[in-house]
């Protein structure tokens, strides 16, 4: 759907808007549509958030896309699952916005359509053609230490291969320079890549989800702790959400981790240090966490997951 820059707009014109919009259509409820959606949802707009797919924020674990779905309603926030956008017509002062559900089709009329379907790299003016730079399905080709097939050109970021996030494109130019300069880093693990969506509450996750560990045949273990079991939560007054933690039942191997709730942006990097370290979950269960805090979640989830929870 072509953006017009006034009434069909994408994420940057959304940042940067003239005055609050009374009504919004979100399209799209990735970390970039619930972002903008509880933004303005604060401010006062009405906000309808469009998503194609069975749940919001498709990428995360299922109880977190539950959850949040949650939090949004109850802030006044509507939101249409296994649906899409079909057209919008913008003749008017606004836009009439027709979507399609399983319920059938309706228009819904709003000031402002905001496009928050996904991102695409843009190769467009850089001279690859002309230099003979490879690329592939719209990235640029790169090795485990980003260099191109070209020799002395080099490569990071939303073009290459990888997560499309700030903290993956400065690893991949650390780990770049690293090489060029002769030491020996390691090539940069994609399946530990913490992922956060600073809606509120909050969503912070790294490695598998339920669903992804069982499609792959292992078996598992799970471990949820709710942040309305939690002192400080309740001290603080943000006992909404919970930490979910995933183990291979065998090995005790850390698969994954799934946060949603006040500060847990904050939180995740304590899973992601543990599954570079090969932490298993007995380890996380023995290793005392400070009380009163949101983080000692983690450890509670893990005890949960090996039945030795006992504050729940």
């Amino acid at each position: 759907m072509k953006l017009d820059g006034k009434k069909i707009i994408g994420y940057r014109e959304a940042m940067v808007l003239p005055s609050k919009p009374k009504s919004m259509v979100i399209m799209g409820s990735g970390a970039i549509g619930v972002e903008f959606a509880y933004f303005y949802a604060t401010m006062g707009t009405k906000v309808t958030i469009v998503e194609f797919m069975p749940n919001i924020v498709p990428v995360e674990d299922e109880d977190i896309s539950k959850q949040l779905e949650k939090s949004l309603k109850k802030i006044g926030i509507d939101i249409l699952t296994n649906a899409s956008v079909e057209a919008v017509d913008t003749k008017g002062t606004g836009c009439k916005v027709s979507i399609k559900a399983a319920s059938g089709t309706q228009v819904i009329d709003c000031d402002i359509v905001l496009s928050a379907v996904g991102v695409v790299t843009n190769l467009e003016g850089l001279g690859l053609e002309t230099l003979g730079i490879a690329t592939d399905k719209g990235k640029v080709l790169v090795d485990d230490y980003y260099k191109t097939n070209q020799p002395g050109i080099y490569a990071i970021g939303d073009i290459v291969k990888g997560q499309a996030l700030a903290h993956v494109a400065s690893a991949e130019g650390i780990i770049c320079v690293e090489k060029i300069a002769g030491h020996h880093p390691e090539p940069l693990n994609y399946s530990n890549i913490p992922g956060c969506t600073y809606c509120n509450p909050e969503i912070a996750s790294v490695g598998l989800t339920e669903k992804a560990a069982k499609e792959k045949g292992i078996e598992i273990k799970v471990g949820k702790f709710p942040f309305s079991a939690s002192g400080k939560a309740s001290a603080s007054g943000a006992k909404d959400g919970f930490v979910k933690v995933i183990f291979d039942a065998k090995y005790g191997e850390f698969l994954g981790a799934h946060m949603i709730g006040a500060n847990v942006t904050e939180m995740i990097a304590e899973v992601v240090v543990a599954r570079k370290l090969e932490t298993t979950g007995m380890e996380i269960i023995k290793s005392v966490h400070p009380h009163p805090t949101m983080s000692e979640a983690i450890m509670e989830a893990a005890a949960a997951a090996y039945g030795e929870v006992i504050h729940l």
